[in-house]
């Protein structure tokens, strides 16, 4: 037999497997805008598909295998949005990018509530996210570590106030996430990317209903105030703007 010939079935199968778990995380997904992730039932996705439990059990041994793989994907897409943000803006100033990056996952969080509630909302209980997630998670904070330290390469950032005895810690979250960043400027950012996700959590999850009317403008101020407090305060109109003479 020829080695096409007898790679064509695995070939087939192994198509066959990437439909299916496409499927089985489709209708995963439905299920967590209908019910919510605590409620997310492998028997009742085996169900809505038309599969036997025991056949899902084959592409998610258990519950919590499934709910890994939805939270991988979710951190992955709002990635990709951050990404492709920052690259459409690759001839803008550090500060017009960041802006452009919070709007991209801003953007994505309304358009898959549910999925950012995943990934952003209330623990589910019973369940601990694998280290496995962590690539996915961290590709957002990446982006925004890569504004800075253009904008560090650049013309500078302006170093926020940093109290004596928080300094260690900045010192250590530095050396951990971004050594190459002044120790100020770390701590700005992760207290801005905490901000952030608050800041779109109150308007996905409804906390502004009532307070805030024009959204759009709303958090254009606010992700510029970010921005601020992170020390993209300087002019800057390329990613690698030359520092002055």
């Amino acid at each position: 037999m020829s080695t096409a010939a007898s790679s064509t079935p695995k070939g087939a199968r192994a198509r066959a497997r990437i439909e299916v778990t496409a499927a089985i995380k489709e209708q995963a997904r439905r299920q967590l805008a209908a019910d919510g992730a605590a409620k997310l039932s492998l028997r009742a996705v085996a169900r809505d598909l038309g599969m036997v439990s025991s056949a899902l059990y084959r592409y998610f041994p258990s519950r919590d295998d499934l709910l890994t793989a939805l939270i991988i994907d979710a951190y992955n897409a709002v990635g990709e949005s951050a990404e492709t943000a920052r690259d459409e803006h690759a001839d803008a100033g550090p500060r017009d990018r960041w802006t452009a990056v919070c709007e991209a996952v801003r953007q994505w969080a309304l358009t898959h509530p549910h999925e950012y509630a995943l990934i952003h909302g209330s623990p589910v209980p019973g369940y601990t996210a694998p280290e496995t997630t962590i690539p996915a998670a961290a590709r957002v904070g990446q982006v925004f570590i890569g504004i800075l330290r253009d904008a560090h390469q650049g013309l500078g950032v302006a170093k926020p106030p940093l109290p004596a005895d928080l300094r260690p810690e900045a010192e250590r979250m530095a050396a951990d996430f971004a050594p190459d960043l002044p120790p100020e400027t770390v701590a700005a950012l992760i207290a801005a990317w905490a901000q952030l996700y608050g800041l779109i959590g109150f308007e996905v999850f409804g906390q502004f209903n009532r307070v805030v009317e024009d959204r759009d403008r709303f958090f254009r101020h606010a992700v510029s105030q970010l921005a601020h407090g992170v020390g993209l305060v300087y002019p800057q109109t390329g990613p690698t703007a030359a520092a002055p003479r």
